[in-house]
């Protein structure tokens, strides 16, 4: 049996946050905002996730959509098969950012009661996915 040699850790070195860019994930499929509520969930079937990245025509990130909300809408008593997915995200957001430390990513999706946030780069652009670790 050999010996190991271990080094001991330094108390003194100064942890460096995580940032978002650290722990995001692909951002999946992403589909355009007028895209209708039942090839949604036909591409969210197809692509086996719970969730679709929605974008304008000019490419900018405008939410996300989960299947939960794809299937209230359809089962809603206002619902159309001409419903868009524009007519479903209402506000724009919530958002972060790539250089966003986990912390205050954590305390975002805390906030806004969701459990994944698209992330964008500073023109608006999807760059991936922050999913909330169950």
């Amino acid at each position: 049996m050999t010996p190991a040699q271990t080094q001991p850790r330094s108390t003194s070195a100064t942890a460096v946050p995580m940032t978002v860019a650290d722990a995001m994930d692909n951002a999946g499929p992403q589909v355009c905002d007028d895209m209708t509520v039942e090839v949604a969930l036909s591409v969210m079937a197809s692509a086996r996730t719970g969730h679709l990245l929605v974008c304008d025509d000019s490419g900018l990130c405008t939410g996300l959509v989960t299947r939960a909300q794809l299937t209230a809408a359809r089962d809603g008593s206002a619902y159309s098969d001409r419903a868009q997915l524009r007519d479903i995200l209402g506000d724009r957001g919530p958002f972060t950012s790539p250089v966003t430390t986990m912390a205050e990513a954590r305390h975002m999706m805390r906030y806004s009661h969701v459990e994944a946030l698209p992330v964008v780069d500073e023109h608006g652009s999807a760059l991936g996915l922050l999913v909330h670790a169950r």
